[in-house]
C-alpha cells in the first residue's frame, strides 16, 4: 500500500497534491471507502461524531469524505467478521483509497486484525491508505501510553507497517497535552524514530521512502 499519514486529514493544497500523486489520477476519478471504526473505541466519540464524520461535517475535521470522490462508501470493520470474505474483499480491492478516521488507535488495530483486513495489506499494492490521527498511528510500531485509552494494560503493538511513530495534533488549539514539549517528553518513551506533526502536515510513505509534506509545523523527535 501507499500511505498518506495525516494528523487532521487533507487540510491544504500540498496534502491534496500528495494524495493525487499517490492515486495517480484525479480524486474525481477515484473511489474510496471510509472506515470510522476507531471512533467507537475512543471516550470522546460516539454515534453523533461518527455520523458527522460520515457526512463530512465533523467538528475540527475538514473531512476525508468530502474531497470530491467519484464514489464513496463506508466500511465498518466490526461488521466484517460476521460476513464471508467473498462478500467484502471485492469492496476493498476495488477501492482506490481507504480513508481511515481517527479515534482509538489500538482499538482500530484490534479490528483491522480481527476483521481480516490487515491480512489483505500485502496484496493491496496500489491502494492508498489515508489515515487521520489514529488512522495514521495504527500503522506505526508504538503509540505510547499517552494515546492509549482502550485496554491500557495490553501490549503497545499497533500494526508496525512503518518504522516510525507519530505524535499527532501538534499545538492543536486548546489542547495543552499536545505541545512540542509534551511531544518531546512522549518521544523519550518511544523506542525508535518519531515525528510530531500538526494538522497541516502529512507523512507520505511509498516503497519504504518517507517524505514529509507540510504547510504547518512538524519536528523529527528522534532521528531516523
Amino acid at each position: 500500500m501507499k500511505l498518506l499519514l495525516t494528523s487532521g486529514g487533507v487540510t491544504n493544497a500540498s496534502i491534496r497534491e500528495a494524495l493525487v500523486g499517490l492515486l495517480g489520477k484525479p480524486i474525481e476519478d477515484s473511489s474510496a471507502l471510509f472506515i470510522p471504526t476507531a471512533q467507537w473505541g475512543h471516550p470522546w466519540c460516539g454515534p453523533e461524531s461518527v455520523r458527522r464524520a460520515v457526512m463530512g461535517a465533523a467538528i475540527g475535521d475538514p473531512g476525508l469524505v468530502d474531497l470530491g470522490w467519484r464514489s464513496l462508501g463506508v466500511l465498518e470493520l466490526t461488521a466484517l467478521p460476521s460476513l464471508s470474505e467473498e462478500r467484502w474483499t471485492p469492496w476493498v480491492r476495488e477501492a482506490d483509497a481507504l480513508l481511515v478516521d481517527g479515534g482509538e488507535a489500538m482499538y482500530l488495530a484490534h479490528w483491522l486484525r480481527e476483521s481480516g483486513l490487515a491480512d489483505l495489506f500485502p496484496s493491496l499494492e496500489d491502494t492508498v491508505w489515508v489515515g487521520l490521527s489514529a488512522g495514521s498511528m495504527v500503522m506505526t510500531p508504538r503509540i505510547g501510553e499517552q494515546f492509549r485509552g482502550w485496554r491500557p494494560g495490553d501490549p503497545d503493538e499497533p500494526l508496525g507497517l512503518v518504522d516510525f511513530s507519530i505524535f499527532p495534533h501538534l499545538d492543536y488549539p486548546g489542547w495543552e497535552s499536545n505541545t512540542l514539549e509534551r511531544a518531546r517528553q512522549w518521544a523519550t518513551g518511544i523506542p525508535g524514530p518519531s515525528y510530531a506533526i500538526d494538522d497541516q502536515t502529512a507523512i507520505v510513505v511509498t516503497d519504504g521512502a518517507v517524505d514529509v509534506v507540510s504547510e504547518g509545523q512538524w519536528e523529527i523527535l528522534t532521528p531516523r
